[in-house]
C-alpha cells in the first residue's frame, strides 16, 4: 500500500484524500437514519466511486490509447449529465426562494406530507403552519387538503390536516379532504374533480399550492402536466438547515423523475 502510495503524483494523492473523507461521511449519513440526510450520504459515496474510476482512468490513460479514449468518454458522460442537473437545481432553488405572488387564487391545495401516528411530520406542520397564515388572508376560498394514508400512518394525511387546521379555527366547511393520493402526481389528479365540483375551473383559473419550498417548482411542474393552467406558490422551509440543504439536493433527482414518469 505504501509503494502505491508513492508513486501517486500530488494531484491523485489530493484526490485519493477526498475521496475517502466523501466516502465516510457518506456512510455515516446513511447508517444514521436519525439524521434524515441518507440522500446525501448517497450522493457523497456516489461522488467518492465517481472520484475512484476518474483516477483509475487516469492511470490507465498514461499507460494506454484506449485508456485516453476512455477517461475522455467518462468526463464527456459526467458533463452531459452534470449540467443540467446544475441548470435544474437553480431552478428548484429560485422556485423556493421566489416570493408568494400577490395574485388573489380561487382557490388552494395542500399537499400531504408524513404523519407519525396521528400527528403531522416536520415537513406537513410546516405546510399546515404556512397554510394558516394563507388562509387568513384569502377567508373565503375553497381548500383540497390532499392525500392519503401510508406506511406508519394511523390516519390519512388529509384527516391529519384537517385535524390541525379546525383546531385553529379555520372553517370546517371550507374544506375538501382528498384521502385517496399516494404522490404528488396523484394529489394533483384526484384534487382536480373536487375543485371542479366546488366550481373552480382548474384549467384557467388560480390554484395556490401549499408545499415546503424545495418541492415549489416540481409541484407546479406537475400541475402544468395534469391540466393546471394557472398555479401559485407558497412555499414553507424547514427549519433545520442541514434538512433543507439535502431535500433541496434530492430534488433535482426527482424532478427529472417527474419529467419522465409523472
Amino acid at each position: 500500500m505504501k509503494q502505491i502510495w508513492k508513486g501517486l503524483g500530488a494531484w491523485e494523492k489530493a484526490q485519493c484524500v477526498l475521496m475517502a473523507v466523501l466516502a465516510l461521511i457518506g456512510v455515516l449519513l446513511t447508517a444514521v437514519r436519525m439524521w434524515g440526510m441518507r440522500f446525501s450520504g448517497f450522493l457523497l459515496l456516489g461522488a467518492a466511486a465517481l472520484l475512484a474510476l476518474e483516477l483509475w482512468l487516469g492511470r490507465w490513460a498514461r499507460r494506454s490509447k484506449a485508456g485516453w479514449w476512455w477517461r475522455l468518454a467518462f468526463r464527456a458522460a459526467a458533463g452531459l449529465a452534470l449540467v443540467p442537473l446544475v441548470l435544474i437545481e437553480g431552478v428548484v432553488i429560485a422556485e423556493g426562494h421566489r416570493q408568494i405572488a400577490q395574485e388573489t387564487p380561487d382557490a388552494v391545495i395542500v399537499l400531504g406530507a408524513g404523519v407519525n401516528g396521528t400527528a403531522p411530520s416536520l415537513s406537513l406542520k410546516t405546510r399546515l403552519d404556512a397554510a394558516l397564515s394563507y388562509l387568513e388572508a384569502y377567508p373565503d376560498i375553497p381548500v383540497v387538503l390532499t392525500g392519503g394514508q401510508g406506511y406508519g400512518e394511523e390516519i390519512t394525511e388529509a384527516a391529519c390536516m384537517y385535524d390541525y387546521l379546525t383546531a385553529r379555527d379555520v372553517e370546517p366547511e371550507r374544506l375538501i379532504l382528498e384521502e385517496a393520493a399516494s404522490n404528488t402526481a396523484e394529489n394533483f389528479e384526484f384534487s382536480a374533480p373536487l375543485l371542479e365540483a366546488a366550481g373552480v375551473r382548474v384549467a384557467t383559473d388560480t390554484v395556490a399550492v401549499v408545499t415546503n419550498d424545495f418541492h415549489i417548482a416540481r409541484s407546479r411542474l406537475i400541475a402544468v402536466k395534469k391540466g393546471y393552467g394557472v398555479t401559485v406558490g407558497v412555499g414553507a422551509p424547514i427549519p433545520w438547515p442541514h434538512l433543507e440543504v439535502n431535500y433541496y439536493l434530492r430534488e433535482a433527482f426527482a424532478v427529472v423523475k417527474s419529467v419522465l414518469f409523472d
